[in-house]
C-alpha cells in the first residue's frame, strides 16, 4: 500500500515538472551553442581581400568591445580604428603583419587607471586590453570577417607615429576584413581535454 501511494506522488510531481517545463533540458536533445561554432570555427587570417568593412561592421564590433568585461569595471582600455590609407602605412613601419587588411584595430591599456591586484601588486591592464581584443575577435567572426591577433610591433614607433595613443600601452593589433586565405592545418592542433583540464 505504501509503495502503491509513493508511486502515485512520483507520478503527480513528475507532471506537474512536465507542465511547469522544469524537465525541458532533460528531453531537449543537446545542440551546440551559436557561440561554441565561432569558437570552434575562428582561425588567424593572415591574407584579406581589399574589400573595405561598412561603418555598420565597424560599429559592431567597436561596441563587443566596449561591452567586454575589466577588472572591477575600471575599463582602463581604448581602441583606435586605423583605416585610412595613411594609417595603414603608418601602421607597416611598426609591423610586417598588417596582411594587407582594410580595417586593423589597436588595442591599448592604460595601467595607472586598471585595477590593481592588493595581494601582490599584479596590474589587470593588460588583462583587459586582452579581454577587450578577444571580444573584437569574435564579433568579427560572427559578422564573417577575418582576423588574427598581433603581437609582433614596434611600440616604440607606434608611439612615434601615433600621438593620439600617449599615456596608453598598445597591446596588440587586430587586422581584420574578409578572409581571402582558409585555415592551416595547425588550426586543428589542439590538447586533449584529458591534458587542458584538471579537475580538483
Amino acid at each position: 500500500m505504501k509503495n502503491k501511494f509513493l508511486k502515485k506522488i512520483s507520478d503527480i510531481t513528475h507532471l506537474h515538472r512536465r507542465a511547469a517545463f522544469s524537465d525541458l533540458p532533460d528531453r531537449l536533445p543537446s545542440k551546440e551553442s551559436t557561440f561554441m561554432g565561432i569558437a570552434r570555427d575562428r582561425y588567424s587570417c593572415r591574407k584579406f581581400k581589399d574589400t573595405p568593412l561598412t561603418d555598420i561592421q565597424i560599429k559592431h564590433i567597436l561596441e563587443a568591445a566596449r561591452l567586454a568585461p575589466t577588472a572591477a569595471n575600471k575599463q582602463p582600455v581604448h581602441v583606435w580604428v586605423a583605416k585610412s590609407p595613411e594609417a595603414l602605412e603608418k601602421l607597416k613601419g611598426a609591423t610586417d603583419y598588417t596582411y594587407g587588411a582594410p580595417v586593423v584595430f589597436m588595442v591599448g591599456a592604460k595601467p595607472e587607471a586598471a585595477w590593481v591586484r592588493k595581494y601582490d601588486g599584479k596590474n589587470g591592464a593588460e588583462v583587459d586590453a586582452a579581454i577587450v581584443g578577444t571580444h573584437i575577435m569574435l564579433e568579427a567572426s560572427a559578422l564573417g570577417l577575418g582576423n588574427v591577433w598581433v603581437g609582433s610591433f614596434d611600440p616604440a614607433k607606434i608611439k612615434a607615429d601615433f600621438p593620439e595613443t600617449a599615456g596608453y600601452e598598445v597591446v596588440a593589433l587586430f587586422p581584420v576584413g574578409q578572409a581571402d586565405v582558409q585555415t592551416s592545418a595547425n588550426h586543428e592542433k589542439r590538447q586533449s581535454s584529458e591534458e587542458f583540464v584538471s579537475f580538483i
